[in-house]
């Protein structure tokens, strides 16, 4: 086997509590992972070095000049731990084909971490005794980001610690989401920063996050509306901060008929919950219409995590 193909999932948190700045220059965090069908692809082939290369997905229009095609990517550092883990030098192409908008709070980068770990295993390791499990690839992607674990794990999940503490969630039926991205990304420790800057301005301490009864018993049921109602983001305040015009976006996806509305991680994504597929379809025709993004996608989830193809 010389070449492997792994698909990885876009996230979108569903709870994002942000608790107090940790020693690590981490903040403590609980974080209701959900995968959704918006996909990248990574392709991993035998190559004489390590070499990366970004291109959007052929039925994408993600703009992928601001991804690193070197060792800064994620997906290279993916690549150099398994292959130190596992003894080999990391002679490895990554062909990293992108579905997942780029820098809008949705994990598109930490995804090709997950799928190169996934990938790379699988190239180097023995197919009959493998060294690396899904746990211990899932363990070295938190060396990479706190969000690569959840792209091997994939579904619905509860993140703690700095969100790379999973416990998987029980999780009825299918979720229709639309998704509206923006030109142009937020840096996620711009948000963090600002959402530090904006308490202190308050005066207020960070709270201990804890994880919401009303959207796990939601996700249980498969209540649409009441995951709707139940979504949270500690980190949507600062990014309308910086970004004041995702405001006019929340607000007219709830316009078009979404049961919930809210920033998709540190944004600048904004992610819109609608009860059924054909609601969804209103919603994004809506916001297509308004011309209020740079481009309107639907999804469903959950999906499961990094998987072969």
């Amino acid at each position: 086997m010389n070449a492997v193909t792994v698909r990885v999932p876009a996230k979108v948190n569903l709870q994002l509590g942000v608790g107090p700045l940790r020693e690590d220059g981490y903040h403590d965090l609980v974080n209701v992972f959900h995968a959704v069908s918006l996909f990248d692809e990574v392709t991993a082939a035998d190559a004489a070095r390590l070499e990366v290369s970004v291109q959007a997905a052929p039925y994408s229009r993600v703009a992928v000049g601001g991804v690193p095609a070197d060792g800064d990517n994620l997906a290279a550092r993916a690549a150099g731990l398994v292959a130190a883990r596992l003894g080999v030098e990391p002679r490895v192409s990554l062909r990293i084909r992108k579905a997942i908008p780029v820098a809008g709070g949705m994990a598109g980068g930490s995804a090709d971490a997950a799928a190169a770990l996934v990938a790379c295993a699988r190239l180097w390791d023995d197919r009959d005794d493998p060294v690396l499990t899904r746990e211990d690839l899932m363990e070295m992607g938190a060396e990479i980001g706190s969000d690569v674990p959840f792209a091997v794990l994939g579904g619905t999940a509860v993140g703690v610690g700095r969100g790379e503490q999973l416990t998987s969630a029980l999780t009825r039926g299918t979720f229709h989401w639309v998704f509206a991205t923006a030109d142009g990304g937020l840096s996620t420790p711009a948000v963090y920063a600002e959402c530090d800057r904006l308490r202190e301005t308050r005066g207020e301490p960070a709270p201990r996050p804890s994880v919401s009864e009303e959207l796990m018993t939601a996700l249980a049921t498969g209540d649409a509306k009441g995951l709707g109602a139940a979504l949270t983001n500690d980190l949507q305040e600062a990014a309308l901060s910086l970004r004041p015009s995702l405001e006019r976006v929340l607000d007219a996806g709830r316009d078009f008929g979404a049961v919930g509305a809210l920033v998709s991680g540190s944004g600048p994504t904004c992610a819109f919950l609608a009860e059924t597929e054909e609601d969804a379809a209103g919603i994004a025709d809506g916001l297509d219409g308004a011309g209020v993004a740079a481009q309107v996608l639907r999804a469903s989830g959950p999906v499961p995590g990094a998987t072969l193809v």
